[in-house]
C-alpha cells in the first residue's frame, strides 16, 4: 500500500498575519508525514496588493516568502493574472523553486501558452506511481485581453489537459475555478482522482465527494489550511482518499510572530513612501462634502482620464486623508488599496437616465452598505457623487446643465467596480463599457495629482 500527502494553500491573498503558523504548519506536517511522499501546492492569489509589500514588491516577497517551503507546485489567481501588468506577471516567478502550472493563460503574438507556465506536469513517486498535475485558472474573458492576454475557456481546456496526464495513476487539478466549476467538472470527469479548489473562498473541511472525485479546499486568507491523503493499492489504484483542514486559529502561536507581521507590513509602508508623488497645497479630506475633499479631485481625475462628458465615485472609495505637503505611494495605497479600474461607459441618454434612477433607488442602501469583493478592499460602499449630473424632483436629468436628450449619446466615467456589482445593470445591459487597464484607480489618481501639483 502506498501512501500519499498533499499539503494545500489558497486565497491566501498577502494576509501575512497567518503566514508564520502556515509556515511552521507546513513544515512540521512535512517532517511528521508517515507518508511515502508528501507534496505542497497552492492553487492561486497567493499575492493581494491590498498588503503594502506585494505592492512595493509587485508581489515578489510572496514568492520570497513561498520558496523555503518549498511548494512542488502552483497554478495563478485572478490576483496575480489581473492585478499585475503583462510585464509584471511575466516576471513575478523569475525567481520561484517551483513550477506554474497552468494551461489556458495564452501570449498572443505568436500564440503560446504564458511564457512563465507549463500546462501540465507529471510527478514520479519513490515507489514510481505518476501524478499528473493540471492547472487553470478563472477565465474572466472581459479583462486579460485588456493586458495582452488570450484566455481560454474552460471547456476547451480542460480536454487538453486530460490529453497530457491520460498515462498517469492519479490525476489532481489545481482549479482556480470556483466552487460550482469544481462540483461540474467532478460531474463530467470522474477519471479526476482529487480537484483542490480555489476562487471562491469555499472550505470544505471533511472534502467533498462528487462523482467519486474528491474535491479539497481551503477557504480563504490563511485562516485553514488544506491537507490530501490519498492510499494506492498494488497496482496503482487509488483505494482511500479524503481531505481535512485545520483552523490556523488553533496552531500555536511564537512571541516572535508579532514582530515579524509587523516587519513585513512596515517594509512595504517603507518602500512605498520613497516614492513621492505630489505635494498638496491642502490636506484632502474622505469627507466628500468637504471644501477640499479628495471625492472632487479624484473625479476630477477620472473624468480627465476617460475624457467623459461626466462621472460617478463612491464615497466609500477613500480610507484614508491625503495629507498637506508631500504625498506618496504609500498614502495613496492607504487610500486607495482597491484593485479598481476606472471604466469608459458610453450609452443613450435614455440608457443613462435609467441608470441613474438606479443609483437613485440604491443609494440609501448603499451608504452604509458593507461591500465585499468585486477588487474593493474597503468597509462600506459609500454616498455616490456626481459629476456633471443633476436631477429634479420630477426625476428629470440634466447632464452639464442642459435637459438629458434620450437619443443622444453620452460618455460616463466610472469603475468596472460599478460593472461588476448587481446594483447598476443598466452598465452591463445597455453601456458599451471600455475598461482602462492596467492601472488602478490610486495609478490614474496618482498621475494626475503628480501633475497638477508637481513637486
Amino acid at each position: 500500500m502506498e501512501k500519499i500527502q498533499i499539503v494545500h494553500t489558497n486565497d491566501l491573498h498577502s494576509h501575512f498575519e497567518n503566514f508564520p503558523r502556515v509556515e511552521r504548519f507546513i513544515n512540521q506536517s512535512r517532517q511528521e508525514s508517515t507518508a511515502d511522499d508528501f507534496y505542497l501546492f497552492d492553487i492561486g492569489d497567493a499575492m493581494d496588493r491590498a498588503h503594502p509589500l506585494s505592492e512595493a514588491t509587485n508581489g515578489q516577497a510572496n514568492i520570497e516568502w513561498m520558496n523555503p517551503l518549498h511548494y512542488d507546485a502552483a497554478t495563478i489567481g485572478n490576483n496575480e493574472g489581473l492585478g499585475n501588468s503583462h510585464e509584471h506577471l511575466e516576471h513575478l516567478y523569475d525567481h520561484a523553486n517551483f513550477p506554474v502550472i497552468l494551461n489556458n493563460l495564452y501570449e498572443n503574438n505568436p500564440s503560446r501558452l504564458a511564457d512563465f507556465a507549463q500546462p501540465a506536469k507529471v510527478i514520479t513517486t519513490k515507489q514510481g506511481t505518476k501524478i499528473g498535475l493540471m492547472g487553470l485558472t478563472a477565465p474572466y474573458i472581459l479583462t486579460y485581453p485588456l493586458l495582452d492576454w488570450d484566455i481560454k475557456l474552460i471547456q476547451e481546456m480542460l480536454p487538453k489537459s486530460l490529453e497530457l496526464v491520460k498515462d498517469c495513476d492519479v490525476i489532481i487539478l489545481l482549479s482556480h475555478l470556483g466552487v460550482s466549476m469544481d462540483r461540474l467538472i467532478a460531474k463530467k470527469h470522474p477519471e479526476i482522482d482529487v480537484i483542490i479548489g480555489a476562487h471562491t473562498h469555499h472550505l470544505f473541511p471533511k472534502g467533498e465527494v462528487d462523482n467519486g472525485v474528491l474535491l479539497a479546499a481551503a477557504g480563504k486568507y490563511g485562516q485553514h489550511i488544506g491537507t490530501i491523503n490519498l492510499e494506492l493499492d498494488e497496482q496503482k489504484q487509488v483505494v482511500q482518499k479524503s481531505a481535512f483542514t485545520v483552523k490556523t486559529a488553533t496552531l500555536e502561536e511564537l512571541p516572535t510572530d508579532k514582530n515579524w507581521i509587523e516587519h513585513q507590513y512596515n517594509r512595504g509602508e517603507q518602500l512605498l513612501d520613497q516614492k513621492q508623488v505630489a505635494n498638496l497645497p491642502n490636506t484632502l479630506s474622505t469627507d466628500y462634502q468637504a471644501d477640499n475633499s479628495i471625492m472632487q479631485e479624484a473625479l476630477t481625475a477620472v473624468q480627465d482620464f476617460a475624457q467623459s462628458d461626466v462621472a460617478v465615485l463612491s464615497s466609500g472609495l477613500f480610507l484614508e486623508n491625503l495629507p498637506k505637503g508631500i504625498v506618496t505611494e504609500k498614502n495613496l495605497h492607504d487610500c486607495l488599496p482597491h484593485a479598481i479600474h476606472v471604466m469608459k461607459t458610453t450609452m443613450t441618454g435614455d440608457n443613462v437616465w435609467r441608470l441613474v434612477m438606479e443609483m437613485e433607488k440604491n443609494r440609501l442602501f448603499l451608504c452604509n452598505h458593507m461591500q465585499k469583493g468585486m477588487g474593493f478592499r474597503g468597509k462600506i460602499f459609500g454616498e455616490l457623487v456626481y459629476r456633471g449630473i443633476t436631477i429634479d424632483n420630477k426625476r428629470n436629468v440634466y447632464i452639464n446643465g442642459k435637459e438629458l436628450d434620450k437619443n443622444q449619446e453620452y460618455t460616463l466615467a466610472l469603475l468596472d467596480h460599478y460593472l461588476f456589482v448587481p446594483y447598476f445593470p443598466s452598465i452591463e445591459i445597455s453601456g458599451n463599457n471600455e475598461i482602462m487597464y492596467p492601472k488602478f484607480l490610486r495609478g490614474v489618481f496618482a498621475d494626475y495629482l503628480s501633475k497638477k501639483y508637481p513637486i
